[in-house]
């Protein structure tokens, strides 16, 4: 029996050129749709794209980040018409007249980031650390920075 670098004539080849699980955009918008890969393959190191099915509780970290950023961005606002000053330099110019500019900025960048930590919630990122309770943390710390607007608002402005 003699072997072959070619397939059998009487066979179909099903295999693409290249190797499809590299191209890690691809397998996350594809994984968003048609979830099937829930935990890496054995022995495989985890990256962005090795697996497109994320746990809820992710989803509902997520969910809260975007909902406390957005709190934050009404607090602020009325703050700021109040005679307080945003001491971000970033934003603080977006802050002057009506905000929406400020709004959708601050909406967009916290958005891209939770994008990016429910992806990497499995991901060792920074060394050791996960994604995952970075994204918890940042909960944690907006509902610090909420306690504090309302305190502000409750003690200056009624």
């Amino acid at each position: 029996m003699a072997f072959s670098d070619e397939p059998d004539p009487g066979t179909t080849e099903r295999r693409r050129l290249g190797e499809r699980r590299s191209h890690t955009v691809r397998a996350l918008v594809a994984g968003a749709w048609h979830a099937r890969r829930r935990n890496p393959r054995r022995g495989e190191v985890v990256r962005p794209g090795s697996i497109d099915w994320h746990a809820p509780q992710w989803f509902a970290a997520a969910l809260l980040v975007l909902l406390l950023s957005m709190a934050d961005t009404f607090l602020t606002l009325v703050l700021v018409q109040h005679g307080a000053i945003e001491v971000n330099p970033i934003m603080a110019p977006l802050v002057i007249g009506s905000g929406r500019s400020f709004a959708f900025l601050k909406l967009a960048l916290t958005a891209t980031a939770v994008t990016i930590l429910v992806t990497l919630t499995r991901v060792p990122t920074f060394g050791r650390l996960l994604a995952g309770p970075i994204l918890i943390g940042t909960a944690f710390l907006y509902a610090l920075l909420i306690s504090y607007e309302l305190w502000l608002i409750d003690r200056f402005i009624t």
